[in-house]
């Protein structure tokens, strides 16, 4: 529950927050795999698999990486954690462990990161409004990927950013949500930015994060800040959120964001 004083700070996730990030489940659908497969996966192989990683900036996105990367999404240990966990949401299913799907690990990497180009359609022009209004200090805190050199992906990340008074990036930090580490960071940069605004006294708690992933959103608490959890295909339920908690208005009057 975010309490009712006026943020000095907004931090936000991009993936999910600011930018759709849909792929993951479409791909399960579309394949016929559980749904949280590939997530679980992910989440289990901290904090060195072949995603976290690449996240921290420690490998590149190449043939290497991919190999891995889909070894990761077909390690029987945790597909069996994995069924087993399903099993216990699905009391009229058959307990037999079936077979590991097949994952075209590259493909979906891609569709992932192309999803996730387009602003989001009611957070983005919410932001704009935010940056316009000069109220407050607007940062990102995501976990990205470093793109090949000369990749058009590189291009384009700059109208993604363009919001933003700073954005703090996993692959150029070093660091990746939920290492405390980064949320200090964050905090720092913020505190900053405040003493040059003439804010003085700036407390953790001054900064509402918003994310779509329950253990950032929980880093994000212990480290003092507030927090809002962004479901995802819900964005304009968050920018309803800003506008109680800014009391700026960033929707119009048919729920739409404000172009």
């Amino acid at each position: 529950m975010v309490k009712s004083q006026r943020p000095v700070g907004l931090l936000f996730d991009i993936g999910g927050v600011v930018s759709p990030f849909q792929a993951i489940l479409d791909y399960e659908i579309a394949n016929k795999i559980p749904t949280g497969w590939v997530n679980f996966s992910i989440s289990r192989t901290s904090p060195n698999g072949s995603w976290h990683k690449l996240e921290r900036g420690e490998i590149k996105v190449d043939a290497d990486f991919f190999t891995a990367f889909n070894r990761d999404l077909k390690n029987p240990d945790l597909w069996k954690q994995f069924h087993e966990r399903h099993q216990k949401m699905q009391t009229t299913a058959s307990s037999a462990l079936p077979p590991l799907p097949e994952l075209d690990a590259e493909w979906l990497f891609w569709e992932m990161m192309r999803t996730s180009r387009e602003p989001d359609p009611y957070m983005f022009p919410a932001l704009r409004k935010l940056k316009e209004s000069g109220e407050f200090i607007l940062g990102a805190l995501s976990n990205t990927v470093p793109f090949p050199e000369g990749h058009p992906y590189n291009k384009d990340a700059n109208s993604i950013r363009a919001p933003f008074d700073f954005f703090i990036s996993s692959a150029h930090t070093g660091l990746r949500k939920p290492d405390p580490k980064i949320y200090n960071v964050a905090l720092e940069e913020m505190n900053t930015l405040a003493k040059k605004r003439g804010i003085y006294g700036f407390r953790s708690s001054d900064v509402v994060f918003f994310d779509d992933i329950g253990e950032n959103l929980k880093g994000a608490k212990n480290a003092g800040m507030r927090t809002v959890k962004v479901t995802l295909g819900r964005t304009q339920d968050a920018v309803k959120e800003l506008e109680r908690i800014t009391g700026l208005q960033l929707l119009d009057y048919e729920g739409k964001a404000r172009l």
